[in-house]
């Protein structure tokens, strides 16, 4: 064997025990269940190594940063709380970390869902920070929201508040001539009473025409969801409306007050919102209770005075009255 052949085994040689020390070096990922690993912001690659060879999620924290160095792309790491399962090499620890792949945790606004109870429910997020005020009524979208552990309970509802901009929008911009509203605040109040007089999607089309049609003539709206809002701010009252309450004059009161309410009465969702903008074409000016969650609806005070009747003799079965 020639001499330059030798020269170049032993460098290859010793080429492969290098990579064979270096390898050895890096150490592996000793993650044993699933685990929640969270990087602040601004953590550099060597921060995080020592973090994850703290947490016992890797053998060594300097193979850590090896390991990035030759194998790891020019990507940052971001910011975040991750999922690390026990599968996962170190190789793939770094590309969860640079590609921003952070566990996203959600909280459900249901439609009708009053401000005071939206804000109960983001202050009771144990992960997320900060302090909100209330939000103004009617401001918040009911939808399912992503966040983060660690974001601030004021990006999350101006989250919510910029969805409710988006929707009324864009119902806006497709509402149908001559409706019974001439502002999209207009339409956010009406919208807030249609969410809390039916529980039955397929009427919301049908109770927004009513309540046009009673706004077109001048006729009080007589919503009783209007009585309640200024006593418990959209909470359930829990007892029946007192006279005294549908007597008392304020700014919500639709008994009392001709028009609509000074402000909406809840957190309408987008379908109750297009039901205001597109209702139906009827004539009905009159509504009661059906005895299953709907309603039955009449043109006349006759008509209207029979469905009383008729809902009074199923209370009366029931055991109500």
């Amino acid at each position: 064997m020639s001499r330059a052949r030798l020269v170049i085994i032993g460098v290859l040689a010793l080429a492969l025990a290098g990579l064979v020390v270096a390898w050895s070096l890096m150490g592996s990922a000793t993650i044993a269940k699933d685990t929640s690993f969270t990087i602040p912001a601004g953590a550099s690659v060597s921060a995080v190594a020592d973090k994850l060879a703290d947490e016992g999620l890797i053998s060594s924290a300097p193979g850590f940063v090896l390991q990035a160095r030759i194998f790891g792309s020019d990507a940052p790491i971001q910011a975040g709380e991750f999922l690390l399962t026990p599968d996962m090499s170190q190789r793939e620890i770094l590309a969860a970390f640079q590609s921003g792949d952070v566990i996203r945790r959600f909280v459900t606004i249901p439609e009708g869902m009053p401000s005071i109870l939206v804000w109960e429910r983001v202050m009771a997020e144990e992960l997320l920070t900060g302090e909100v005020a209330v939000p103004p009524e009617g401001s918040i979208l009911p939808d399912t929201y992503a966040f983060e552990r660690g974001q601030s309970r004021k990006s999350l509802v101006e989250q919510m508040q910029a969805a409710m901009d988006r929707a009324l929008a864009e119902e806006w911009a497709g509402r149908r001539p001559g409706i019974a509203v001439d502002t999209m605040r207009d339409a956010l109040i009406l919208a807030s009473i249609v969410e809390k007089e039916t529980g039955k999607p397929e009427e919301r089309r049908m109770v927004a025409g009513l309540y046009s049609n009673r706004v077109r003539t001048g006729m009080r709206l007589q919503a009783d969801p209007t009585i309640i809002y200024p006593i418990t701010k959209g909470k359930p009252l829990g007892r029946r409306i007192r006279q005294s309450e549908i007597a008392a004059v304020n700014g919500y009161n639709t008994y009392t007050r001709v028009g609509l309410p000074e402000g909406p009465i809840t957190n309408p969702g987008r379908d109750s919102i297009s039901a205001v903008l597109n209702p139906e074409n009827t004539a009905a000016l009159f509504m009661v209770a059906d005895g299953t969650g709907g309603h039955w609806f009449a043109d006349t005070l006759a008509e209207h005075n029979a469905n009383v009747a008729k809902w009074y003799a199923i209370r009366r079965e029931r055991g109500e009255m």
